[in-house]
């Protein structure tokens, strides 16, 4: 069971590491900490607070705290779409917190309003809770994208909005495709 502190520990890690700040209202703060929480023993992973998760980890994997999103949000308008996670004029109130338009693409969000989430091929919440950690390979197709800025590389759907290490924009990133030849 993770505690709120733990929750609370791991986002002050991250936004330190970054170069943002925790939202400055502790209510509101702890509201999403709280939700944060909530959503990792639901589901088996911190899923965003303020946005509708399935329960399952491949469909969800773009909203796991911190979001894939939320640099491109907190570089845009000063905060990410919940406003976890704010850039220093805003921890210092001299930008006020609004609401910003949603960056999900339009199919990862209709997915999780549909009636049967869940495909064949993909696990449950139960499943996922129940697999975490397994040596199985997760049924995605994941790609092989690299930054031509700074040569990190990851393995998803597709590239992030902003590289993690250099904060290059997506268009740096190239799709690599490995062929064996034996």
């Amino acid at each position: 069971m993770v505690t709120l502190e733990q929750v609370r520990q791991r986002a002050e890690n991250d936004a330190r590491t970054h170069g943002y700040y925790l939202n400055p209202d502790e209510e509101f703060l702890a509201s999403l900490l709280e939700g944060l929480r909530e959503n990792e023993e639901r589901y088996g992973y911190p899923s965003c607070p303020c946005r509708r998760a399935t329960g399952v980890f491949e469909l969800d994997r773009d909203i796991i705290c911190p979001c894939d999103y939320r640099d491109p949000d907190c570089e845009e308008y000063g905060y990410c779409y919940c406003a976890l996670y704010v850039r220093k004029d805003v921890a210092e109130k001299k930008l006020p917190i609004k609401p910003i338009p949603e960056r999900r693409p339009p199919d990862k969000l209709a997915k999780t309003y549909s009636k049967e989430v869940v495909a064949p091929d993909v696990k449950t919440v139960e499943e996922n809770k129940a697999t975490m950690g397994s040596k199985k390979p997760p049924e995605a197709r994941l790609k092989m994208w690299y930054c031509k800025q700074c040569g990190y590389i990851c393995f998803r759907e597709e590239p992030p909005y902003v590289c993690p290490i250099c904060k290059a924009k997506r268009e740096m990133f190239s799709e690599l495709k490995i062929t064996i030849s034996g």
